[in-house]
């Protein structure tokens, strides 16, 4: 039997409170809930008004600056104008992100979060990558700009000498 003496429960306060240790390839939680929407009010009400910014947004930004914020709005809303259900560009956005940034789910969830509640969905979705320091009015070539760096995308492979001996 063991005794918890103060020595124990020190240590095993210490394991406890310390940082998580992720396994390579292991799965991170979202940075917020799903249903957190109004931990960010403006985007909140951004999303409930006009889902298309919010969603052009993010899609710029998963998709690395190869397409804009005004066209992924302009295909979600043409998508929700014809169908009626904007969730089938959305769910698959979602996936592309959460594989990108190896978050915790699948992809039933993505769909399932998306068709019962589009808003919340998208709102996770921007402040996930809000949180994860990206400026979201700037779009992905302006963050790249200000962080510096040129996207990878963009930039020409590195070509090395000609043949040595």
């Amino acid at each position: 039997m063991a005794v918890d003496t103060p020595a124990n429960s020190t240590h095993e306060s210490h394991v406890r409170n310390s940082p998580r240790q992720v396994q390579p390839g292991a799965k991170v939680p979202w940075s917020t809930g799903l249903c957190d929407c109004f931990s960010d009010v403006p985007n909140c009400c951004m999303t409930f008004w006009c889902p298309c910014v919010t969603f052009g947004r993010i899609a710029e930004i998963v998709d690395r600056g190869s397409s804009s914020c005004a066209l992924n709005g302009v295909l979600y809303t043409l998508v929700a104008f014809t169908t009626g259900c904007a969730c089938l560009c959305s769910c698959f956005n979602r996936s592309k992100m959460r594989k990108q940034y190896k978050l915790e789910g699948n992809d039933c969830e993505d769909c399932l979060s998306h068709y019962f509640c589009e808003a919340c969905a998208l709102c996770q979705e921007y402040r996930e990558l809000k949180n994860r320091g990206f400026d979201m009015k700037l779009g992905w070539h302006g963050n790249m700009e200000k962080q510096g760096s040129t996207p990878a995308a963009t930039t020409a492979p590195a070509v090395e000498g000609g043949m040595n001996r």
